[in-house]
């Protein structure tokens, strides 16, 4: 995570207000606003692989994915955060207009610099989050995908079976083999 952006603590109410004069994107971790930098190609070809192929797949459910400009709400970390990629099929979230609060899936594209971020902190903030079933992370520097899911005890398991055939998230019915993940980048 970056620098904070602001130097005094605020609520949540003060930084959405805050941020919505803003010209850049900020992600909020308890009271305090960070900047978020650029991606790299290929984080945003990633990204843009894993929406495009959720999007097609959603086509005609009460479901919808989510980039990297709607900003998702975590009431009980007291936090907001911009993933990558995510899917909600909540009545409230298709409702909404600016953060959504009940995802099904999260999936994150790791940077060197917030890896430790989305695999610790991150990660335990979207725990909190009922409605959550599969939290994944993409590497596009090793082509490895890690999927975590929670089970019917609440606990959450790191499904290698399911990464090593690509992305599957079965909340969703969905399945994308890791050449359609990967499309587009330089050879490793």
């Amino acid at each position: 995570m970056a620098d904070p952006a602001l130097a005094s603590p605020l609520t949540r109410a003060e930084f959405l207000a805050w941020e919505a004069a803003q010209p850049d994107k900020h992600e909020f971790y308890r009271g305090e606003a960070f900047a978020m930098g650029g991606a790299r190609q290929a984080h945003v070809n990633v990204a843009l692989n894993v929406a495009s192929l959720l999007k097609a797949h959603l086509r005609g459910r009460p479901c919808r994915a989510y980039i990297a400009d709607m900003a998702l709400e975590v009431e009980a970390a007291d936090a907001i955060f911009y993933p990558d990629v995510f899917v909600s099929c909540h009545p409230e979230d298709l409702a909404a207009e600016r953060q959504l609060r009940h995802p099904t899936a999260i999936i994150e594209v790791l940077f060197d610099s917030t890896a430790a971020f989305d695999r610790g902190l991150k990660f335990a903030a979207y725990r909190s989050l009922a409605s959550l079933r599969e939290y994944v992370l993409i590497d596009p520097d090793t082509r490895s995908i890690e999927i975590f899911r929670r089970t019917e005890s609440n606990d959450w398991l790191l499904d290698l079976h399911a990464s090593a055939r690509g992305l599957v998230l079965p909340s969703l019915e969905f399945e994308a083999g890791t050449e359609a993940v990967f499309e587009g980048l330089a050879p490793a």
